[in-house]
């Protein structure tokens, strides 16, 4: 009797997922615990292994959407023999003489001056290639074969880094569209999927416009002093810690220290035990959530209890979570719980923003560009003088129903004071 690939419990809430792709084709030999497919949910991606050998038979297509304890494919465990006594017994070296002696075979000589020449080795199934969902997908759209592509993932898995790598050294196929628009055709329209991330996104942004009084306020900080002390120490600390001195760090202690002066905007608006009443939940524990953009849409991994972790700790963590949720690695569980959100908008060259928040949390602080600008001396308070010093603007959207502006206005005040002079985070002043 065959094997049912089932579709395992997926967390809390989660009922239904996409079947991203097929790492097996269907009829192909598999191994017990092989991954044989990709599961999409509104948060994670996570493979199907094997429940057996055998010959994998599917019973959807990529791009389906199943539910939990769906059959999606069977494996035959008798095709396992079967394909095993079929295999043809490799050829003996050496045959044997009618005297009973055995001769060596040789291979005949070949002709004076013919070249010889080795088989190319063949391309291997791009179905059997071992690449991500996001891969597969950047792949498909720049007509990349994935079986010529070097993986550099663990166990050779193929990213979407070494797609657009591939691709970009390709040579460029011969354009078509200037023929298109000779003819005055219309522009194309073209219409995809939204994939089950970005509709879990889209769904919990619009929720959080409709259920919090969102209001934001605006800060900015000198950044000259944190830009010093990480060109100071950056080289001392990669060598002692193995990973680089971001900024990332000290606005995640910053937030720290500012939650534990104001710890409404550490706290959550719930419904109380009797379903009418209304609540608030306090944390004393701080579970900072690190905003990272993908081509998969937003994720949100969060650092837990960042009151004990060090700097190299928290830069660790953030590099470690930020590179699994890119090539959508990350587990449920790293996704769950934040008490608090970080949005660096930054990093992609805004200047301002007003960042959403992230139900049901009260607050979320956006960082966004670093720009030199011109300012009265902070050394010298109603100088006059002007001097030009690299700048960020800061922005805590909040809930309103929970933080009043003068809450606000105090937090966001204590992170500026605590990147303009980083001996505060030292001393937890």
């Amino acid at each position: 009797m065959p094997t049912s690939v089932q579709i395992p419990p997926l967390g809390e809430s989660i009922t239904e997922a996409v079947v991203s792709s097929w790492l097996k084709p269907d009829g192909a030999m598999v191994k017990r615990d092989e991954e044989i497919a990709e599961l999409e949910t509104d948060k994670i991606t996570m493979p199907i292994p094997a429940p057996a050998s055998g010959v994998l038979h599917h019973n959807a297509a990529q791009g389906d959407t199943v539910t939990v304890g769906a059959v999606i494919a069977t494996i035959d465990e008798s095709g396992a023999a079967s394909v095993s006594a079929a295999e043809p017994k490799p050829a003996a070296a050496q045959k044997t003489t009618s005297d009973g002696k055995k001769a060596s075979t040789t291979t005949p000589a070949a002709p004076a001056g013919a070249a010889r020449t080795t088989p190319p080795p063949a391309a291997q199934p791009a179905e059997d290639v071992r690449a991500t969902p996001l891969a597969r997908k950047i792949a498909e759209e720049r007509g990349v074969d994935l079986s010529r592509v070097h993986g550099s993932g663990p166990g050779g898995r193929i990213r979407e880094q070494d797609v657009t790598a591939a691709a970009s050294s390709a040579p460029a196929a011969e354009p078509q569209a200037s023929s298109l628009k000779s003819q005055g055709s219309s522009p194309a329209v073209r219409r995809e999927k939204m994939s089950p991330l970005r509709q879990r996104v889209a769904v919990r942004l619009v929720e959080a416009q409709h259920t919090a009084a969102i209001l934001t306020t605006f800060n900015e900080c000198d950044m000259s002093r944190v830009m010093d002390l990480r060109a100071r120490y950056k080289e001392s600390f990669e060598k002692s810690h193995g990973v680089k001195l971001g900024f990332m760090s000290f606005f995640v202690k910053a937030c720290v220290s500012a939650l534990r002066k104001v710890p409404s905007v550490n706290a959550f608006i719930v419904a109380g035990a009797d379903g009418k009443s209304v609540e608030i939940e306090h944390h004393d524990y701080c579970d900072i959530a690190i905003a990272v953009g993908s081509d998969r849409g937003l994720v949100v991994p969060v650092l837990r209890n960042c009151e004990s972790l060090s700097f190299a700790d928290i830069e660790k963590t953030i590099n470690d979570l930020a590179a699994r949720a890119r090539e959508g690695r990350i587990t449920l569980e790293e996704l769950q719980g934040g008490t608090f959100t970080i949005s660096n908008g930054g990093i992609y060259g805004s200047l301002m923003g007003t960042p959403i928040l992230n139900p049901p949390q009260s607050g979320v602080l956006g960082m966004y560009n670093i720009v030199r600008r011109p300012i009265e001396n902070p050394d010298k308070p109603d100088s006059g003088e002007i001097v030009v010093r690299p700048m960020m603007y800061l922005a805590l959207s909040y809930d309103h129903r929970l933080i009043d502006g003068e809450g606000a206005g105090t937090f966001l005040r204590h992170i500026k004071h605590c990147i303009e002079d980083p001996a505060r985070l030292m001393f937890e002043v």
